[in-house]
């Protein structure tokens, strides 16, 4: 009887733990999640950001999620329901919404105009962390509208997904011991690219006059200064110009883009021009005229050829 009566309470004391254990397995609620993209625009280099609609709907049990009130875009600088419906039929709660945000994001300026960016959208719920809430990425069908058209881009890739986001702070919640706290989030990543050759020549048709400009000192007589130092001064000033004006279409970079280093050899050899026509003019002061001549042609060809060969070489690189 006393054997019975240890092994009844042993049994008892192994069962209470395994219950706390399996409350704090308890799988979170599950969220199926999916997005329509309808269209995205006015997307600023300058600022950052670009706007996007699109539909979103959300299906889950548990009525105390509340999108609604709710929900939150990470990325948005602002975001506007200007629909929502909310079906309760069928003990689940189904959830759709048209959105229109303003969503901030970091370019990539490094290739500019020949760029590749990936536009990013994500939602999380702000009231339940990932212990109680997962998204479930809605991948049936399509994710955009193939008739609307990003102009000047192409479409590469549409992915969804689903993933979490870990934030170290407690918001303030005195139960939490450590600094982290980490919510589902369901995510959208919009690759796009553009042939760029039209916007190319647009953007720096100006700075190639400006060096072929310069480049014509070389065939003007040497002793005539007053023409080749004009011309290389005036070509000078043209380019530097055409940087600025591009330069204020972009966000700052810390590292050299395609636009630095087009420009920053086309200033570069404007001064070999200079150099160069200062020199010929010596070798006429010397009275050495044949000596200038050949000299003005054979610099002429040689920083031409090596002109060209580092433009196709930073402009093949930057497209591929």
């Amino acid at each position: 009887m006393k054997n019975l009566s240890l092994l009844l309470i042993v049994l008892i004391l192994g069962l209470v733990p395994n219950k706390k254990l399996a409350a704090q397995k308890q799988a979170p609620d599950t969220v199926y999640t999916g997005i329509y993209v309808t269209s995205i625009h006015d997307i600023d280099f300058k600022q950052n950001e670009y706007n996007v609609n699109l539909w979103l709907w959300l299906t889950y049990k548990n009525r105390d999620f509340n999108f609604l009130d709710y929900l939150e875009v990470p990325l948005a600088k602002t975001f506007t329901k200007s629909f929502s419906n909310v079906d309760s039929s069928e003990g689940k709660y189904y959830v759709l919404m048209k959105l229109q945000c303003t969503m901030k994001d970091s370019w990539r300026i490094n290739n500019f105009p020949f760029d590749r960016q990936t536009l990013r959208f994500s939602i999380e719920n702000s009231q339940y962390d990932s212990k109680s809430l997962v998204f479930v990425p809605d991948t049936l069908g399509k994710h955009f509208d193939p008739r609307f058209t990003l102009r000047g881009w192409t479409i590469d890739s549409f992915n969804v997904m689903a993933g979490t986001k870990a934030y170290e702070t407690t918001f303030g919640d005195p139960e939490l011991k450590k600094p982290h706290v980490e919510y589902s989030s369901f995510r959208a990543r919009i690759s796009i690219s553009r042939d760029a050759t039209e916007l190319f020549w647009k953007m720096f048709l100006g700075m190639y006059v400006s060096f072929l400009i310069s480049y014509i000192c070389f065939y003007i007589h040497a002793d005539n200064i007053d023409s080749r130092f004009g011309l290389s001064v005036g070509s000078l000033f043209a380019a530097i110009g055409n940087k600025y004006i591009i330069d204020s279409s972009l966000p700052d970079a810390s590292t050299f883009t395609l636009v630095d280093w087009l420009h920053g050899i086309t200033l570069f050899f404007i001064f070999v021009v200079i150099t160069a026509s200062t020199y010929s003019l010596k070798l006429v002061k010397q009275n050495k005229l044949e000596q200038a001549n050949r000299f003005d042609f054979w610099t002429a060809q040689t920083m031409l050829a090596i002109y060209l060969l580092l433009n196709i070489f930073l402009i093949y690189r930057a497209k591929h």
